[in-house]
């Protein structure tokens, strides 16, 4: 028995908004060396009744009029596989396992949003019934998908500590991949988007799982690798990492959250400026947000630290 972990994040790059990391975690029938070929084989039996792929790199999932709905139904089916239906964002922040988020502007927002926003239910319910036999016949099985959301207010705190933004995605990433491996009794493999230009995660790997001896096998440009053979962990940052499904759920599932954000942010700050056209974040048009809402945020009293995530 092997526990695959899948890794992502969405929002690295952007100003406003948060930066989200999500964790997938599977188990696979068998040795640790077939793993990969097992959820290969899964991930093409699994498909949206047009053919595409359930699961797959959120960037290529999100494309054109119908992909927030793909998108959705992605992410959705395998929280009702892993965790059960959920119909609103309460329900979806308690089964990814978020918390107590920080007191954030589109919080209140967020709170009233009915689930699914763009799929259709009854769509999402068949899909998960489906995908559960379709996995079992390779036998893999997705266990839990879990998140973090890092506010602005968190990450600039991280940067007034000395950290950089890689080091507040490795730490998180390592952070969520460490508790969906914690207790695992067999061979424990975890997968991994690059994370920025970084190529050294050897003192990241054994501070986050407790590994005295970590062995770096491979750092290159296309990928590190690190194993701890009295764990039987091998942790690995590739880059394009969500050619492997637990990567791509988990990009997918980090999309989602930030995508259902920046709706609730930009509704709030529409509400209060009438005519500020809505944002994704990012940082040519960010600035452009900042400067035609900068009156509005005054008025209100909102700290920018709150809204504005510094580079």
């Amino acid at each position: 028995m092997t526990l695959v972990i899948g890794t992502d994040e969405a929002g690295y790059g952007p100003n406003l908004g948060p930066l989200v990391v999500a964790a997938t975690a599977w188990r696979v029938n068998g040795e640790p060396s077939a793993a990969e070929a097992a959820l290969a084989a899964a991930a093409a039996d699994v498909r949206l009744g047009t053919g595409r792929p359930l699961w797959a790199d959120s960037k290529l999932v999100l494309r054109g009029s119908s992909g927030m709905a793909a998108l959705e139904t992605g992410v959705l089916a395998g929280i009702a596989l892993a965790h059960g239906v959920i119909t609103g964002w309460p329900a979806l922040a308690a089964a990814v396992a978020l918390g107590d988020l920080p007191a954030a502007v589109e919080d209140p927002v967020l709170a009233a949003v009915a689930l699914p926003v763009a799929a259709a239910a009854a769509d999402v319910a068949a899909t998960a019934t489906d995908v559960r036999e379709r996995l079992a016949a390779h036998g893999v099985e997705l266990l839990a998908i879990r998140a973090r959301i890092v506010r602005p207010c968190e990450f600039n705190a991280g940067l007034d500590r000395g950290l950089n933004k890689s080091d507040l995605l490795s730490q998180a990433t390592l952070e969520l991949a460490a508790g969906l491996a914690a207790g695992a009794t067999g061979g424990v493999r975890v997968w991994c988007d690059r994370h920025g230009g970084r190529r050294r995660y050897a003192g990241l790997v054994g501070r986050h799982f407790g590994a005295t001896l970590v062995q770096a096998v491979e750092e290159t440009a296309a990928r590190s690798a690190y194993e701890v053979r009295d764990a039987d962990l091998r942790v690995e940052f590739s880059v394009g990492g969500e050619a492997r499904v637990p990567v791509a759920l988990a990009s997918m599932t980090a999309k989602y959250l930030r995508e259902l954000s920046m709706r609730a942010f930009n509704d709030h700050w529409t509400a209060r400026c009438p005519g500020l056209a809505v944002t994704a974040g990012y940082p040519v048009d960010a600035a452009r947000w900042r400067r035609e809402a900068a009156a509005t945020v005054e008025r209100d009293g909102a700290a920018w630290d709150t809204i504005w995530r510094r580079a």
